[in-house]
């Protein structure tokens, strides 16, 4: 299912007039796909410019927390009580050692920059995560189950790129994908829209699991009963329709109307745009490389469709199967090694190596950029239940392609990994540094629905990263 994005939804309370719209609009002109998807204009990139490498950006957001003692920061000196467990291995880049449970991603540091010193100082899942997602901190901070809506209606860094750019085959500028991200509760966290910008900044929301065996996005197929000529005419009654209106003062809906249902004809006549979601198309032992997982497949789908065309995809890690309340995804308050061990790990090492071989493979690395993260990290030590508890004071981000300089640590944690030491980076740096390497700089200008201009982003660009 496709949908929008939309900063109205009465979150606590689930879905409600304002939810992810549902594919089945359009439904005079007899076809089911989403009315309402939106259209930007493109701004290119400056032309001879020495950034803006990356095409296209996938981001990996792990919802919970992944613990930045056993991925990418660990403390093999520091106490049991701190270090736990789980040990370290080497990486292929002399003096980087990750968790033990990365072997896979270990052998590829070469192409990965590290960012040690990560900090929001925010220990609540959604105004933490709003920070991360948009680059602009919560007001208040540290506030759990945080609702939508002004002050905190900045637009998403998906819903930037959307705003920016022009999608291509049919498609979007940008996707999120397989859901949207939340807490305990079905509340929904602030930051996953166009906010400010408007509803025509929404980024497309693939609600999905690829790993199903049956898995297919409705509508995007033309029914028997709908021939290509069939769409052409209707696509012409529609255009006669939108003429005969021309001398009639029409609303911003009806307008966005048109963008959006002419959007809706050019991804079902676009083959390419709807061949991006078969998977079937993958030979069978690149998806078993992915892994048969929900997270896998849609790791996959995010390459597909970065190939053809979409700028930006955000692949949401939420729960799977078997996730209880009490640690569900990566928040592990409870037996941390076990659940990484078990359940966490293996799936995000085996996806996220995979990721990054076939783009080096297909030749995209170099035009792709890759951002592995999460809302915050986990506390240094560990507590009576086996597990680590939210820690936003410092945290790991990991870089890859689109320009970044691979085989690198930026900044630092102190000995028991609670604290930054050196190179404090904080979340407006880390979408200052996206959107440079998509051809943007942090002083491009955007503006809201009331014509009022403001900057992408209020951070600087990590340079030593890219």
């Amino acid at each position: 299912m496709i949908g929008l994005l939309d900063e109205g939804t009465k979150l606590c309370d689930g879905l409600t007039r304002r939810e992810w719209l549902r594919a089945g609009g359009l439904s005079a002109l007899g076809l089911s796909l989403p009315t309402l998807l939106a259209a930007r204009s493109e701004a290119a990139a400056p032309s001879g410019s020495s950034f803006g490498r990356a095409k296209s950006c996938i981001v990996l957001f792990h919802l919970g927390g992944p613990p930045q003692h056993e991925t990418w920061d660990p403390k093999d000196d520091a106490p049991v009580e701190v270090r736990g467990e789980l040990k370290s291995i080497a990486s292929n880049v002399p003096g980087i050692r990750v968790g033990e449970l990365m072997p896979r991603t270990s052998r590829l540091l070469d192409r990965i920059c590290v960012l040690r010193a990560m900090s929001t100082g925010d220990n609540a899942h959604s105004s933490s995560g709003y920070w991360m997602l948009t680059g602009t901190p919560h007001l208040p901070t540290n506030t759990e189950n945080a609702k939508p809506g002004a002050p905190n209606d900045w637009p998403s860094t998906a819903a930037i790129v959307h705003h920016l750019r022009r999608g291509k085959n049919g498609l979007p500028p940008s996707m999120v994908l397989p859901e949207p991200i939340w807490n305990t509760g079905m509340i929904f966290w602030p930051g996953q829209d166009g906010g400010f910008l408007g509803r025509t900044a929404d980024p497309w929301l693939l609600k999905c699991d690829p790993s199903m065996p049956d898995f297919k996005i409705p509508g995007l197929a033309l029914s028997s009963e709908l021939p290509d000529a069939r769409l052409n005419q209707r696509m012409s009654l529609l255009h006669r329709i939108e003429r005969g209106l021309d001398g009639v003062e029409r609303s911003e809906a009806m307008t966005r109307f048109d963008r959006r249902s002419q959007q809706a004809f050019d991804l079902l006549s676009a083959g390419a745009g709807r061949r991006a979601f078969d998977l079937d198309r993958e030979p069978a032992k690149l998806r078993e490389r992915y892994g048969r997982n929900r997270w896998g497949q849609s790791v996959l789908l995010a390459r597909r469709l970065v190939e053809s065309g979409v700028s930006l995809v955000q692949v949401n890690w939420t729960r799977m199967p078997g996730d209880t309340d009490d640690s569900p995804a990566w928040d592990t308050h409870n037996k941390n090694a076990q659940r990484l061990k078990n359940n966490l790990m293996p799936p995000m090492d085996l996806a996220y190596s995979a990721l990054l071989e076939d783009l080096q493979a297909r030749g995209l690395l170099d035009e792709t950029l890759v951002v592995w993260m999460g809302e915050f990290g986990r506390s240094p030590k560990i507590n009576p239940g086996g597990g680590r508890d939210h820690w936003g004071r410092v945290f790991s981000v990991a870089l890859a392609g689109g320009g970044v300089r691979g085989g690198q640590v930026l900044g630092s944690s102190d000995r028991l990994g609670g604290l930054p030491r050196e190179g404090r980076v904080q979340p407006q740096d880390l979408t200052a540094t996206i959107f440079h390497c998509l051809g943007y700089e942090p002083h491009t200008e955007m503006r809201d629905t009331l014509a009022r201009p403001l900057v992408i982003s209020r951070g600087e660009v990590i340079r030593q990263a890219v």
